[in-house]
């Protein structure tokens, strides 16, 4: 009986060697390669977390430069953001902040290269888009027409289409452009009709050009 069992062991052993000669190899590299990647995710993980509080930290030094009307600050600390945090949407919002502050104490240039970074750089489409907006107001108050109807050229996602669209009739209007304007102011009333206030600021605009957009609505 017990060298029966013997012979059953020796077969199971034999059985196993002959599998793990065969096998082994290929599950010890695919363990390999799934606890790599079970590292490397966490390892990622812990990282996103780590910069995530950092950039956290730094954001908080910017708006306390922001408050104070510390100007050096506000230029060292976004640079800080971009330089260190730039696939964070933390860096995005801080040059937008750094752009508004930089516009308020007549720096545009400086507020120029805040919101350029954030439309290159911004992992949000909206921010980026934002930015385009904002920059284009920077160009119409220095009367660069082109430049403001070129950032504005761009990818925006469709949320932000009517702004675009009454932003560019608003350079048209400044360019002594009236059917251009018109156009575009009529794209941008179409596409707010989820965004009833503003809408009414665009039909003001359209009636000071000669359009009444709802009696044009009711047209067959």
């Amino acid at each position: 009986m017990a060298s029966h069992l013997d012979l059953e062991e020796q077969e199971q052993i034999e059985e196993l060697k002959h599998f793990w000669r065969r096998y082994g190899p290929l599950l010890t590299w695919a363990l390999i390669v799934v606890l790599g990647a079970y590292s490397a995710w966490t390892g990622w993980q812990y990282w996103q977390r780590r910069q995530g509080v950092q950039a956290s930290v730094l954001y908080a030094t910017l708006e306390s430069a922001v408050a104070t009307a510390d100007q050096t600050l506000v230029s060292r600390a976004v640079a800080d953001m971009q330089d260190k945090f730039a696939t964070t949407t933390y860096a995005a919002h801080a040059s937008l902040m750094a752009a508004h502050f930089f516009l308020e104490h007549q720096a545009p240039q400086d507020a120029q290269k805040a919101l350029q970074w954030t439309i290159a750089h911004s992992p949000d489409d909206g921010l980026g888009c934002v930015a385009k907006l904002r920059l284009a107001a920077v160009f119409m108050e220095a009367k660069d027409w082109p430049a403001a109807k070129a950032v504005l050229s761009g990818q925006c996602p469709a949320s932000f289409e009517a702004l675009v669209q009454d932003r560019l009739g608003d350079i048209d209007v400044l360019e002594k452009k009236p059917v251009d304007a018109r156009t575009h102011y009529r794209a941008a009333w179409l596409a707010m009709k989820d965004q009833q206030s503003y809408r009414q600021l665009v039909e003001v605009k359209l009636a000071s050009l000669g359009v009444d957009p709802r009696q044009e609505e009711k047209k067959p």
